[in-house]
């Protein structure tokens, strides 16, 4: 990933508001909306938007740095959702309202969601599953399949209804169930070649991201717990068990966080062409193992503190073990692989591979 003022920036911002308070707060069910609003006062949603449609003119991977900075500080807030939300909206050459913005991470919509045309105007029917902070969105961004290709449908509050629910890191993540006539200006078709498998690989990306990001961080805050914690007279660095289980560690956030960055790389590459889904996938199943490892590792070396109320590493943690499962776990991940590698065949293995 390339820096930048916007990264050093926001990663100030992210310091500074995202205290263990506030995520103590947010885990009892507080919207942090004086934080939202300072992330998006330096326009940090919109860095995935072209200039010409509202936004600055963000390279792509410093965008993208953004998700793995905010991971690293276990945000509560729908960033990369928003980013993701804003970004098929400019494609659609629709308008981004402000504020939090919901997307539904699913592969596809058939079976989902219906639109249907009603007089002048659309009717869009059916549920979207886990939709992070639906409840606080300001409007839902969701990507339908017709006949005629992909389109992106614009909701707005009072066009669903939400059943509340969270993962295992207290994030919001609700069911919506919509039933809702749309006039044309918020029914639009996607840009060209954007299907809901590729937008669920995008979301993909952001979380690999945010994983890699937050690995990162446990590791830091686990090499300095060694480092200060005495045991039988002398710091816990010093035991040769501790020290190799800090190199599986170090290991493991180096290799989140390569395959992260090989993930973001064939998401910037994409320019209206097919997206190069292998190294996604590939990121998404070994951040995935890397969360687990990682959180693991990481708690067995704090002991009982790790899990305490104030102590930030449970922050982190079940971010991790959620993230894991969301856009995909390793499982599904793994199958896209293995179909990818069965079509090459043995010829074009070797050039697959090279080529990812």
């Amino acid at each position: 990933m390339s820096d930048s003022i916007l990264a050093d920036t926001a990663q100030r911002l992210f310091a500074e508001r995202f205290t263990p308070e506030l995520l103590r707060a947010a885990d009892s069910g507080q919207w942090p909306a004086a934080a939202w609003a300072a992330v998006e006062e330096m326009g940090l949603p919109l860095a995935l938007v072209p200039e010409e449609a509202g936004g600055f003119g963000v390279d792509t991977l410093d965008a993208l740095a953004l998700v793995r900075s905010a991971g690293s500080f276990a945000a509560p807030v729908p960033l990369a959702e928003t980013m993701l939300a804003a970004w098929l909206l400019a494609g659609a050459g629709m308008a981004i309202p402000a504020g939090p913005l919901g997307i539904a991470p699913t592969q596809s919509a058939k079976g989902d969601l219906a639109l249907t045309r009603d007089g002048a105007s659309w009717r869009l029917t059916g549920t979207a599953h886990r939709v992070p902070w639906g409840r606080v969105a300001t409007a839902v961004a969701l990507l339908v399949e017709q006949e005629s290709g992909s389109v992106v449908c614009l909701l707005e509050p009072g066009d669903w209804t939400v059943e509340e629910g969270r993962n295992i890191a207290g994030e919001p993540r609700d069911t919506l169930r919509i039933d809702a006539v749309l006039d044309a200006a918020r029914v639009a078709p996607a840009a060209p070649g954007v299907t809901p498998a590729d937008l669920f690989a995008m979301g993909a990306t952001l979380r690999s991201l945010a994983m890699a990001g937050a690995i990162e961080r446990v590791l830091e805050l686990t090499v300095q717990y060694a480092g200060e914690r005495v045991q039988f007279g002398r710091p816990l660095g010093k035991f040769q068990a501790v020290q190799q289980n800090l190199a599986i560690l170090a290991s493991q956030a180096a290799a989140a966080g390569a395959a992260a960055d090989g993930a973001a790389e064939a998401l910037a590459e994409r320019s209206g062409g097919p997206l190069r889904v292998l190294p996604i996938a590939a990121a998404k199943l070994r951040c995935g193992e890397a969360a687990g490892l990682t959180a693991s590792i990481a708690h067995q070396m704090h002991g009982a503190i790790g899990f305490t109320h104030e102590h930030v590493l449970h922050h982190l943690t079940r971010r991790l073990w959620s993230w894991r499962d969301e856009f995909g776990n390793e499982s599904v991940w793994a199958l896209r692989i293995g179909r990818e590698v069965a079509e090459a065949g043995a010829d074009g293995l070797w050039p697959l591979v090279t080529a990812a």
